[in-house]
């Protein structure tokens, strides 16, 4: 269980260079990218699945969509499925439903992240509320997480970039 004072009290502890961006109350992950003035790509949401008999941490863009084909190759998992809110609100009490940071070590979850994220310099994500996120270095991010890295999600095109 963590809640953000554990959350900046870990990366306190870390050493880690973070900044904490506080921003209008934001539901969806592209909502909270607009709010902190982030790109979509640079936003990284985090889904709690289940991979047969096990829970992890999935960490991938905004701009992306799960792919539980994609999940079930990478964790040789047979059954794949998104966790309900029930199970949210078990696993991250202290957390608003939905805005949990991508920091397994802190529930005892591993943590698989979209190979997409690596590419990124620095990642922007919720810290327990709706309303505050944090935006930190990829590369610092990964080496305190040390999560499996692969292809777990799709790209989502934009109207912009879609062919007419």
């Amino acid at each position: 269980m963590a809640k953000m004072s554990d959350l900046l009290k870990y990366l306190n502890l870390t050493g880690v260079q973070y900044q904490v961006i506080s921003h209008v109350p934001a539901y969806s992950a592209h909502s909270v990218a607009l709010a902190t003035h982030v790109p979509d790509r640079n936003l990284a949401k985090t889904l709690l699945v289940r991979a047969d008999e096990q829970y992890w941490m999935a960490v991938l863009r905004a701009d992306s969509h799960f792919n539980q084909k994609l999940l079930k190759h990478a964790l040789e998992a047979k059954h794949v499925s998104l966790a309900t809110e029930e199970e949210l609100a078990v696993f991250f009490p202290d957390c608003e439903v939905g805005a949990m940071p991508p920091f397994g070590k802190l529930y005892a979850l591993p943590v698989v992240v979209d190979k997409a994220l690596v590419e990124d310099d620095e990642i922007v994500f919720n810290a327990c509320t709706h309303s505050q996120s944090i935006k930190m270095k990829f590369d610092e991010y990964q080496r305190l997480v040390r999560p499996i890295i692969a292809e777990i999600a799709e790209r989502v095109l934009s109207t912009e970039e879609s062919i007419p």
